[in-house]
């Protein structure tokens, strides 16, 4: 069992200036993750990157990062979670140096599957650390803050993105999005060793390597087709991919089982997957997500490819989506349990709309500023139905796999990423055909917006009839 002591060996001056450098290292994930839409069209100019490499800069972030979530937050309970985060700051300072110093695309996919590897072991031991350094008053506010960290993040992004690539810092161009990172990663290494005690908390017992593998190669065996299929032509040994994903996630899921017998500690509890509303929980968070990943990764290429807009105006412009999305969700956690059904119906309702209104105005945009308002809308749709579905989904989990739980709907979260990149990415480029009209780039995000909103309209139907909630009506 694992033993808590922070509480008791540090003041609180010092466990908020610990958190306050967690939650740094956490800052700087979501950061990357969503820094590099608006550099896509530089390293494209830049390194020669075709349309597909330029997916699998961002995908195979998230692939790796996905893959990674569930097994490190167990490796973090096996190992220390402190010694599990310091590992995972380090390397993914080291890879981001060597993002931004690869000398081709090849290279530089590589450094960021490595990136999101290490991303994954940092993570899932921010809340994991939380949770044990302070008293149940405090927690709350710390899970709140480290909420608003995440989206700061989402903001940060694009607009940090979008100066560092305009301004051309010490004329690194794009190469500056990977190298900013090593400082916040300096500042937090520091914080973390003068202020974060190594606490006894470790839980002991062999972690699930073989498991963490499996899960990793399914999850590439599914998104690989995606990607590659329209420059190779379709061809049928592509059909071959997703079968040997269903083989590997059902190997995966045997072994779970043999562990669970065994009383090892498992990747992913099996106790999990029998619960009705975990499971279309989580279904419903991955469509979600897929939908507004894709939606943003090619809304960046089309403000700068097809509107001319620079880096730095392309991010002002995405901004307001991810700060009504902050807006909302604050305003929103403060109903708790109440309405969920209600609150999710209604944030799904309003995002789409907002989707509608984005496709009807891409066909005769000029500029930014023309999208602000659809933008506004999905973000406060997004920020009311992603809280709300967080909410509903863990609540039908457990005590003793609330932990699991959480890592594993964040680990699908990223897979519904991973997906909605691929399948958006593939609509988009597929009309797009390698032409720089900016009649055919309208006609090809028009094409492509098409899937999120299907998705989102399938989910409004769906919460609608209250068949994909299991909770009653009472509560929604």
């Amino acid at each position: 069992m694992l033993t808590e002591t922070h509480p008791r060996t540090i003041g609180s001056i010092r466990q908020w200036l610990a958190t306050a450098c967690l939650m740094l290292g956490a800052f700087m994930n979501i950061l990357d993750a969503t820094i590099v839409n608006l550099a896509l069209p530089a390293i494209r100019d830049d390194l020669g990157t075709s349309d597909n490499a330029l997916q699998w800069v961002l995908v195979v972030y998230v692939l790796t990062f996905a893959a990674g979530l569930l097994p490190f937050g167990r490796f973090g309970d096996v190992y220390g979670r402190r010694n599990v985060f310091v590992l995972g700051l380090v390397g993914f300072m080291a890879t981001s140096l060597a993002a931004g110093a690869s000398p081709d695309t090849t290279t530089l996919i590589v450094a960021r599957a490595l990136q999101g590897l290490t991303a994954a072991a940092m993570v899932p031991q921010v809340l994991a650390i939380i949770h044990g350094l302070f008293a149940e008053d405090d927690r709350g506010k710390a899970i709140g803050y480290f909420g608003m960290i995440s989206a700061l993040g989402a903001i940060a992004g694009p607009v940090i993105g979008g100066a560092v690539i305009s301004g051309d810092l010490f004329g690194l161009g794009w190469r500056a999005i990977f190298l900013i990172n090593l400082p916040f990663g300096l500042v937090a290494l520091a914080g973390v060793f003068s202020f974060l005690p190594a606490a006894a908390d470790r839980a002991g017992g062999r972690a699930d390597w073989t498991g963490a593998l499996f899960f990793a190669l399914a999850m590439a065996a599914l998104v690989y087709p995606m990607i590659e299929g329209r420059s190779l032509g379709w061809p049928l040994y592509l059909a071959v991919f997703p079968v040997f994903a269903v083989l590997l996630a059902l190997v995966f899921w045997q072994r779970q089982r043999s562990l669970g017998r065994l009383g090892r500690i498992q990747t992913l509890p099996t106790s999990l997957i029998v619960v009705p509303g975990f499971v279309t929980g989580v279904a419903a968070v991955m469509i979600l997500i897929s939908g507004m990943a894709g939606t943003m990764v090619v809304l960046a290429i089309f403000l700068q490819s097809g509107l001319g807009l620079t880096p730095a105006q392309a991010g002002l412009a995405i901004a307001p989506h991810p700060t009504a999305a902050m807006i909302a969700s604050m305003i929103t956690g403060r109903f708790g349990s109440r309405w969920l059904g209600l609150r999710i119906t209604l944030g799904i309702l309003v995002l789409l709309a907002g989707m509608v209104w984005l496709r009807l105005l891409v066909g005769g945009m000029d500029g930014g500023r023309d999208i602000l308002a659809p933008l506004l809308l999905i973000g406060f749709g997004a920020g009311t139905a992603f809280v709300g579905l967080f909410q509903i989904t863990l609540s039908s989990v457990s005590g003793p796999d609330a932990g699991a739980g959480s890592g594993a709907l964040q680990a699908f979260q990223q897979v519904g990423i991973a997906l909605g990149i691929a399948i958006v990415g593939h609509l988009f480029f597929s009309r797009l055909g390698g032409v720089s009209d900016p009649t055919i780039y309208r006609d090809a995000i028009g094409i492509a917006l098409l899937y999120p909103i299907f998705a989102f309209a399938g989910l409004c139907l769906a919460s609608l009839r209250h068949t994909l909630f299991g909770k009653g009506r009472d509560e929604t």
